[in-house]
């Protein structure tokens, strides 16, 4: 009772899954994903075996169609599943058993495969296919703009209730460790698509870094604005130095990395969310 796209993206080395449903915590069921290995979704009475388990044998060096043919053939109510998956190399396959509920189908393309159930029609398969083509930028760009683009047209016929993204890359975990970039749900919500993306753009705000060009010094406007919130929120206390002030700020928003203290600068997005949050 989903929709998904599952992808490789050849230049940045990514594979992923995005996801959406009218069902609870659908990012604990549908998205596998591993580095070098290659990405699965499973959906429609999931069998969640297929997760590991392909991404065990496409690790082996299986493509996905071999995978495929392989994790069916060891399923004997595969005729209620529904998989897409892509392997280390992007090759893509999609299955869609005959106990699906309708509409259900998926496509393929060069490296990706989209299936979704239960749906409010073709149209929605066709709208990821068409937006992932079109949409540039990272795995995670095109993976949500298709994911929104199928939830604009209809998605889930039943309704909206979760949504997921999952990419992994090689070192793309916190601090360098594990390959998990990018995995972010929304359990239960109105519009739970709409909520995902608003946590992509915290991760790009968070764990990402702007270009020089977008430093900017903590003089002027800048600078009386930063202290306007540090006054007010207690930082600036009796014999702390503005830059002991700023520090402890920073660290406590979870944004030592995109400012410096000392240096005397901050990422313009950062100032920018900053001011917004705190009113100033």
């Amino acid at each position: 009772m989903t929709y998904s796209i599952v992808a490789y993206d050849a230049e940045d080395k990514t594979w992923g899954v995005a996801v959406a449903s009218k069902f609870p915590a659908v990012g604990a069921v549908v998205p596998w994903a591993r580095a070098n290995a290659g990405a699965v979704a499973t959906q429609s009475f999931a069998n969640t075996s297929y997760g590991p388990r392909g991404l065990e044998l496409m690790g082996d060096g299986l493509s996905a169609s071999e995978t495929l043919a392989k994790l069916l053939e060891e399923d004997p109510d595969r005729e209620s599943r529904q998989v897409g998956l892509v392997d280390s190399r992007g090759g893509a396959a999609t299955f869609t058993g005959k106990g699906c509920f309708r509409w259900a189908g998926g496509e393929t393309g060069e490296c990706f495969a989209i299936q979704g159930n239960i749906l409010a029609g073709r149209k929605v398969v066709s709208a990821l296919e068409r937006k992932f083509r079109s949409t540039k930028g990272d795995l995670p760009t095109r993976l949500y703009s298709a994911l929104l683009a199928g939830d604009r047209v209809g998605g889930d016929r039943r309704g909206r209730q979760s949504a997921a993204i999952y990419v992994v890359k090689p070192g793309g975990g916190y601090g360098g460790f594990g390959d998990r970039w990018f995995d972010y749900r929304v359990d239960d919500h109105e519009d739970p698509v709409v909520r995902l993306g608003e946590l992509i753009e915290l991760h790009h705000l968070y764990f990402e870094k702007s270009p020089e060009s977008e430093r900017l010094p903590l003089t002027g406007k800048p600078l009386e604005k930063v202290r306007g919130i540090l006054k007010r929120e207690g930082y600036l206390k009796k014999n702390r130095s503005l830059d002991q002030a700023f520090s402890e700020f920073m660290g406590n928003e979870n944004f030592e990395e995109r400012a410096d203290p000392s240096a005397r600068w901050i990422d313009k997005p950062v100032l920018e969310y900053l001011l917004k949050k705190f009113g100033i």
